[in-house]
């Protein structure tokens, strides 16, 4: 092979690699058109084959050291820097297309709300006219706790906070996976759901009220809940759209529908996660814990519920 033939011919490729990166490593990758990002990766592989050659060849170790180091940078930008604009785009969605997909899917949220907050609603009712109700929901155990002890049943978790919390995590991402789910069912399991855990949380909510625990009993809840109940509610809303997308695709045809409305639900789910996470490691670690004071757990409660508020509500700055 003719050494200086040959670098002749392949430099304009090494140098054009070399501008293209230097670009990137500047000012990002969005600084490229996508022929441009074609043509890098074009050039990368090209590259590589130049320097598998240049190594069996006398073509000295400065042009070597340019190619390994041309290779290694190109490899770097495409397979490292890949990562970090992955990452890069959870976390712009953490901050910008979360808040987004719940402003757009409002009418759905507000549904499952309601539905939950209504099958609440029926029970408190029910619970206060007929004291026979609450033995149809609230298990037995409990009733006797609160009615015959006057204790509430939080404190088992004291003493197993990682065991508990663990436990509490997997149970609500089940329960919230579960109304995701029902929209399969046309939303109908969904609301199922929502309707049944509302009923389950007033009938309780009324048994505690009955027994004078009322307070202690929200001071518990305020601080998990103020998360985790949300959390169900937007996993309500997402069944609630995959049943939209089933019963009423409207222009679509149900295929496409499906896709549409299950991408804002799979954004919905995506952004659930952490809130029952959190959610959990609370009501593991600080929502039982007797040496907290319970006005401390509302204004916890409060504070947590007040951030979520601003945080779902942010003005939305830029397209994800």
């Amino acid at each position: 092979m003719n050494v200086q033939r040959w670098i002749a011919r392949r430099e304009p490729n090494w140098k054009r690699l070399d501008a293209l990166l230097a670009r990137v490593e500047k000012r990002g990758i969005k600084s490229l058109q996508a022929t441009e990002i074609e043509e890098l990766a074009s050039l990368y592989r090209s590259v590589s084959a130049d320097l598998a050659r240049a190594r069996t060849q006398q073509v000295g170790n400065i042009i070597l050291q340019d190619l390994q180091r041309l290779t290694s940078r190109s490899y770097h930008l495409i397979y490292q820097g890949s990562r970090r604009q992955e990452w890069g785009a959870v976390v712009e969605f953490y901050r910008r297309g979360f808040p987004r997909i719940v402003k757009q899917t409002w009418p759905y949220i507000a549904v499952a709300t309601a539905t939950f907050f209504l099958g609440g609603l029926v029970a408190w009712w029910y619970g206060w006219q007929d004291p026979t109700f609450l033995s149809l929901v609230v298990p037995p155990e409990l009733i006797e706790k609160v009615r015959d002890k006057g204790e509430l049943w939080m404190g088992s978790i004291v003493g197993i906070e990682p065991l508990a919390s663990s436990g509490i995590m997997v149970n609500n991402i089940r329960v919230s996976f579960a109304a995701v789910g029902g929209g399969i069912t046309a939303g109908a399991y969904t609301i199922f759901i929502m309707a049944y855990n509302g009923v389950h949380i007033g009938a309780i909510a009324t048994l505690v009220g009955q027994n004078n625990l009322a307070y202690p009993f929200w001071a518990f809840v305020f601080p998990h809940g103020s998360l985790e109940l949300p959390a169900i509610f937007l996993a309500g809303a997402a069944g609630l759209l995959i049943g939209r997308a089933l019963l009423f695709p409207g222009r679509y045809k149900r295929v496409d529908s499906l896709k549409f409305y299950g991408y804002q639900a799979a954004q919905l789910v995506f952004g659930i996660v952490p809130m029952l996470i959190i959610a959990g490691i609370i009501e593991g670690f600080l929502s039982p814990n007797p040496a907290i004071p319970d006005f401390l757990k509302y204004v916890t409660g409060m504070g947590l519920f007040a951030v979520l508020v601003v945080y779902i509500t942010q003005p939305s700055r830029q397209q994800f």
